[in-house]
């Protein structure tokens, strides 16, 4: 099979799929994966196989999440990749990932994520970090941006503290349009995720990280003091060494680890 046949398959918008046709670029991102054999390693949306077949030839089996029937269907019957495969014809956004989980294999998780459900799929994938080695994204580079953001940064925002509380965040490289078929409207990038083993400050409920975040960027324009006015009062904003009069994006991830937990602490009914 030539490896740059789309398989007469039309790439569907609903799905917001781009087919990654370059090979030299898949081949640096199946190098950054670093798929070797025995490893637990589970593909979401193998599209029309660009890496899975090459990380097949490195690994051997591994396990794919493919919501579109059609393809789902041609990766059964492919000659070569089928019986290297487990498919699961499901939608990653559900999927419940424990359920392909190993005690001993961790699992290494990786794919071309469409661009439109990949925040939502990201916090899915997080709330599964336990199970996790490590994961590779191909991103909207913005996306990857947002995440690996730090304070003080007009990117920096909920992503990026939700996903570096619980993961390092690491971006691998850039990926331009021409690389895809059909070339999307934005430029692409790669980025590693590595769970921490252990969190070293960690937050009492993440629900409440994550209601302080929702909380502070829905409107980042305005002051800690104000976004808060409902949440939590200025004494007490003050109490925990935050100026008030900071805006969202100059509070630091240990700061909102700090709000997080006097929420938890004060919080009469349970969240």
């Amino acid at each position: 099979m030539s490896k740059n046949s789309h398989l007469g398959h039309q790439a569907r918008k609903r799905f917001g799929q781009n087919f990654l046709h370059d090979q030299a670029i898949i081949s640096q991102i199946v190098d950054a994966i670093n798929p070797e054999p025995g490893e637990n390693l589970v593909e979401i949306g193998p599209g029309l196989g660009a890496l899975t077949e090459p990380v097949i030839e490195r690994a051997g089996d591994i396990s794919v999440v493919e919501l579109d029937r059609d393809l789902a269907h041609r990766l059964r019957h492919h000659p070569f990749l089928a019986k290297h495969l487990t498919i699961y014809e499901q939608d990653a956004l559900k999927f419940d990932f424990t359920s392909i989980c190993k005690a001993d294999k961790p699992l290494k998780i990786f794919g071309n994520l469409p661009y439109n459900i990949s925040t939502p799929l990201i916090f899915h994938l997080l709330s599964f970090r336990d199970a996790v080695k490590d994961m590779h994204f191909m991103l909207q580079k913005e996306v990857v941006e947002r995440m690996a953001a730090g304070p003080n940064s007009k990117t920096y925002g909920r992503l990026s503290i939700m996903t570096q509380y619980q993961c390092q965040v690491i971006p691998v490289m850039e990926i331009g349009p021409e690389a895809f078929q059909p070339p999307p409207k934005v430029d692409s990038a790669i980025v590693r995720l590595v769970p921490h083993k252990e969190i070293a400050n960690p937050v009492k409920k993440l629900s409440a990280l994550n209601q302080v975040c929702l909380t502070a960027f829905n409107q980042r324009r305005k002051t800690i003091r104000n976004s808060f006015k409902k949440l939590i009062d200025v004494d007490a904003i003050e109490s925990l060494g935050i100026d008030a009069s900071l805006r969202p994006e100059n509070i630091s991830l240990d700061q909102y680890i700090a709000l997080a937990n006097y929420l938890v602490d004060h919080q009469s009914n349970d969240q």
